[in-house]
């Protein structure tokens, strides 16, 4: 991924809504703007809400888009006291990067290298006794103490250990505890509902969850952090927040309650921009791009913005995806190409080859990502997250050499 640090970069002298300061674009065709100040008063915010609690911050899929190592760098700063990231190879990258905050790790198979994790100081999940019994073999080959967090499925029917698998998943960690190769530290669960704050399943998995724990503490079981709160129980669930929160799409500024209609003080972080490459009259019933899947009944002035589904784009945000360009909300006209789509900038138009586009962010009068979401029937999570290498994430906010 391309990651340019605004910091060591030119900046403008105009200010973009939200972000310190602009990083210089000249020439780019399209660009995602990182504002890390708000990612770091999101965190601070949702410490707040959890205020006896620890904060993972999630930093797993390349920080959810935004870029793996700045954001992890920015979340610590804001308070997060632990981080968090899915696969091996992720949090491989923070610890040699020089990040020593606690650090865990969750998605493993067989053969992974479980040894490198605990040479790293990483914690790891286990949800099944073969788990335990390769860690505990990395372990011992290294002459090292693994710290384990053993996962419950607790009504979600993903990961976990589920319904009497519990029992025999703690009866065998307690049992790799005794040669000094595992320590179990943490039990932890994932939600199905939480972002539903009605729905009855909430309450039933944290009362299984602490069931879960009170079995496995009274088979001699001693974790230091029980955990089960997501970003959406973090926000809106405190009976849930137990030792420590794990919010994900929360510090990146976007809810994961949209039906709620609070923005809980979070703000955007992701900004996403491109340039007009071309501008140009087409006469009424010249069908535009692909298919002509988009056919102007007046004569019109088209733009060309250059960035398409290889970017990230969403292919079925055709004649629906939201935009902002020459100071009005429009959307894309036509099909989303892999590389460019169209935009009807309406007969009149007085907009330049160069003009910013906006495609989301958060100031007042952008579309935001939920925006994108609800036009693509999607969740923001996808909407960030999908972002192409080649869109250059440009960070602002940033103190001097820490992006």
């Amino acid at each position: 991924m391309s990651q340019i640090d605004a910091s060591d970069a030119e900046r403008t002298t105009t200010p973009t809504a939200g972000s310190p300061t602009a990083p210089e674009t000249h020439g780019l065709t399209v660009w995602a703007e990182i504002d890390l100040t708000a990612l770091e008063a999101n965190v601070r915010t949702l410490g707040a809400l959890a205020p006896t609690s620890e904060l993972m911050a999630v930093v797993k899929a390349d920080a959810y888009g935004h870029g793996l190592l700045p954001v992890a760098r920015a979340a610590v700063r804001g308070g997060a006291t632990w981080l968090g990231a899915a696969q091996l190879a992720e949090a491989f990258a923070l610890r040699d990067a020089g990040i020593t905050t606690r650090l865990l790790t969750w998605l493993s198979v067989p053969g992974s290298d479980f040894g490198g994790a605990v040479e790293r100081d990483i914690d790891l999940s286990a949800s099944a006794p073969w788990v335990i019994d390769e860690i505990a073999a990395a372990a011992s080959r290294i002459g090292r103490t693994a710290r384990v967090h053993l996962k419950v499925d607790t009504g979600l029917g993903r990961g976990g250990a589920y319904g009497r698998d519990w029992t025999t998943l703690v009866q065998h960690a307690h049992r790799a505890e005794a040669d000094g190769s595992v320590r179990v530290v943490g039990i932890w669960t994932h939600f199905a509902h939480a972002d539903s704050p009605e729905h009855p399943t909430v309450l039933a998995q944290q009362e299984r969850f602490f069931e879960a724990v009170t079995e496995a503490e009274r088979a001699g079981l001693r974790p230091e952090v029980r955990h089960l709160a997501n970003s959406a129980a973090t926000l809106v669930h405190p009976s849930a927040h137990a030792d420590l929160v794990r919010p994900g799409i929360a510090i990146y500024g976007l809810t994961p309650v949209p039906q709620v209609d609070d923005d809980f003080g979070l703000r955007p972080v992701m900004t996403l921009r491109a340039r007009l490459a071309l501008v140009k009259a087409l006469p009424a019933g010249q069908g535009i791009s692909y298919g002509h899947a988009y056919v102007p009944d007046v004569d019109t002035v088209v733009g060309l913005v250059p960035a398409g589904y290889a970017d990230g784009v969403p292919r079925n945000a055709t004649n629906v995806g939201p935009l902002l360009v020459d100071g009005q909300r429009t959307t894309i006209a036509g099909r989303v190409c892999m590389d460019q789509f169209v935009v009807d900038l309406g007969p009149g138009s007085r907009a330049r080859a160069g003009d910013v586009v906006t495609l989301f962010g958060g100031a007042p009068g952008e579309p935001t990502a939920q925006d994108w979401a609800d036009a693509t029937d999607t969740i923001s999570y996808e909407i960030v997250t999908r972002l192409g290498a080649r869109v250059p994430r440009l960070y602002v906010g940033a103190p001097e050499g820490t992006a």
